[in-house]
């Protein structure tokens, strides 16, 4: 008998699925900036991806599946079935990376139904309590820190090649490249739980930049000429390899292991390609599948991406193509029908629908509406890079109506004559809107004085700048990039507290007036480009200010690792802004903060 009718008959007469067969176990791989032309099976004929070429030929696939067109709000929707704008993460810095408290995740759900639980590689959900891929869920972590490796909150130095990376919290030192890496210790992690159901979270930070790749990755490219390929391109196919070997290990250990066949296997990406497709000025390299725009963009090629599964005992193992409109927000709820278990507890409204129906081969004709869009800004604006879709219509910023069925690359804008559908569109924008912008008002704190936290390091990659100010990434700490704003923070309990300002951060062991040494490529081939020098910034004072609360300054000498203050604080929510001076009074955010009740 057929899983799915065994699944629906012990639905129909209250049996359980567990006693006529085992849980399956989910593995979920994400990758970082890969869009859905930077696949061979999906026509590029320059990539190379034999794995999951050969994957594809065992999946189902959703051709017509939708993610945000930037990274960290794609996730919050998939760990939540959830809009991202809903859950407070809208844009990748700033502080609105953080996924509100209150919401549960997959990771939840799986740990609620006896699952053991892993996630590796990347999270850009927050790197503080509560926040944290620990905290949500998930029993072993293995992950960098911020939205990539070698961004502001990651550790210091880390450069791709045997990097720190945060162990259940804890920094520790591995041996390879990152993806390597993170491939590994989720294996690591399914061969000492494969007797047991688990969820394993593969999430590599490749292929974002910097295009740091081996160089044998790299050498399988480097002979295309310039005019096919740029050699960031090169790159950038080399990380892809790179995961393609990694994917293909995954799923030898699971054919070894005798489990790939109660295995969920899926393979998606975050958003559209950040460098496999250049369209400057009609000169065109690399492929996007005929779609216009890419990473951030509204238009179809920034947010429609890969989205294979495959499940061989749930006879979800030959190449089938799935035309209807999907999105990540469908993933919890179809893995908990899958897998027969509940939606996590208390969890909210969600938004997205099991596609269940659609793999067991039902014609869904329904008129389905989807909405993605791309925020990036301290307080959401209505419209703002937005896409509304419905089968293969596509309003594009309240203004733009494409039909993809005879205009794939979205080049003739018909709205003037299909007038009745835009204001369709227009209209369920309108009510989506009022539902996702309840609580944009409402900021997300970090907890001073907690004790799954304390100190607590705070970063400019989280500061609040109104004005964009922020430096998300090691190499703007290096070169002194100025930002501004503040931390919104909530002391627990009223007391003494430690307040740190450095201008690197305290694994470093670097002064605050010093200038980092640069590392050249002929030093550790596989860097993009060298790693420039740092500049010295000559601080002479730091300052603080907890708003309403107290403002402190202090002088700042030649031989200072960090500015530290002594504070008695009150009980409750605040502003905390914490800036370093030069000698002319020109202000910069202190990149790292430490706070410690005391």
């Amino acid at each position: 008998m057929k899983f799915f009718q065994l699944f629906f008959l012990c639905l129909l007469f209250g049996c359980s699925v567990k006693e006529s067969a085992p849980k399956p176990n989910v593995i979920l791989v994400i990758t970082d900036d890969q869009g859905y032309g930077d696949i061979g099976a999906h026509g590029n004929t320059l990539i190379k991806t034999p794995h999951l070429d050969s994957f594809y030929s065992e999946s189902y696939h959703l051709t017509d599946f939708h993610v945000g067109p930037t990274c960290a709000p794609t996730r919050s929707s998939l760990m939540t079935g959830r809009y991202a704008n809903s859950t407070g993460v809208w844009h990748t810095v700033g502080g609105w990376s953080l996924l509100r408290e209150n919401e549960k995740t997959l990771a939840d759900m799986f740990v609620e139904a006896g699952y053991k639980t892993g996630a590796f590689g990347k999270w850009h959900m927050g790197d503080n309590y509560p926040f944290r891929p620990q905290d949500r869920g998930f029993q072993q972590t293995v992950i960098h820190g911020g939205g990539g490796v070698q961004q502001t909150p990651d550790y210091w130095g880390n450069d791709y090649f045997d990097d720190t990376y945060f162990n259940n919290g804890k920094p520790q030192k591995y041996s390879g490249y990152c993806t390597d890496v993170f491939f590994g210790e989720a294996i690591n992690f399914i061969q000492e739980n494969k007797e047991a159901p688990f969820f394993c979270y593969i999430a590599p930070n490749a292929p974002h930049g910097p295009f740091n790749v081996p160089t044998a990755y790299y050498d399988m490219y480097k002979n295309i000429p310039e005019a096919i390929l740029t050699d960031t391109q090169k790159k950038f196919y080399g990380m892809i390899t790179n995961i393609d070997d990694n994917f293909g290990k995954l799923r030898t250990v699971l054919k070894d292991l005798k489990i790939a066949d109660n295995t969920i296997l899926i393979f998606m990406t975050d958003n559209g390609t950040s460098a496999g497709y250049y369209n400057k000025k009609g000169v065109e390299k690399g492929f996007n599948a005929g779609m216009r725009g890419t990473k951030g963009s509204e238009y179809e090629g920034g947010h429609r991406v890969p989205f294979f599964i495959h499940w061989k005992d749930g006879e979800i193992s030959t190449s089938k193509d799935i035309h209807e409109l999907t999105a990540q927000l469908d993933i919890l709820p179809t893995l908990a029908e899958l897998c027969g278990i509940q939606l996590p507890k208390d969890h909210l409204e969600i938004a997205g629908k099991s596609i269940v129906p659609l793999l067991k081969g039902e014609t869904t004709v329904d008129n389905r509406i989807l909405i993605t869009d791309s925020q990036r800004l301290q307080e959401p604006e209505k419209w703002k890079q937005s896409a509304v879709m419905q089968h293969k219509w596509r309003l594009i910023n309240g203004k733009e109506l494409y039909n993809l069925e005879n205009d794939k690359g979205q080049k003739n804008n018909i709205a003037a004559t299909n007038i009745e559908k835009v204001n369709e569109l227009r209209a369920f924008y309108d009510r989506w809107w009022q539902t996702v912008s309840v609580d944009f008002d409402k900021e997300i704190y970090f907890d001073l004085g907690n004790d799954k936290e304390n100190p607590i390091t705070l970063t400019a990659h989280d500061c609040h700048a109104p004005n964009g100010q922020h430096p998300w990434n090691q190499i703007y700490i290096r070169q002194g990039t100025i930002g501004s704003g503040y931390w919104s923070v909530n002391v627990l309990e009223e007391g003494a507290y430690k307040v740190s300002l450095r201008r690197y951060p305290i694994e470093s062991n670097l002064l605050i007036n010093t200038a980092v040494e640069g590392i050249t490529v002929s030093q550790l081939p596989g860097l993009e480009k060298d790693i420039p020098k740092g500049v010295n910034l000559n601080y002479v004072a730091a300052t603080i200010n907890f708003e309403n609360q107290i403002k402190k300054e202090k002088l700042v000498s030649a031989t200072d690792f960090s500015a530290d203050f002594t504070v008695n604080l009150k009980k409750g929510k605040t502003k905390l802004y914490a800036n370093f001076k030069d000698a002319e009074g020109k202000e910069n955010v202190a990149y790292y903060v430490y706070v410690e009740k005391i």
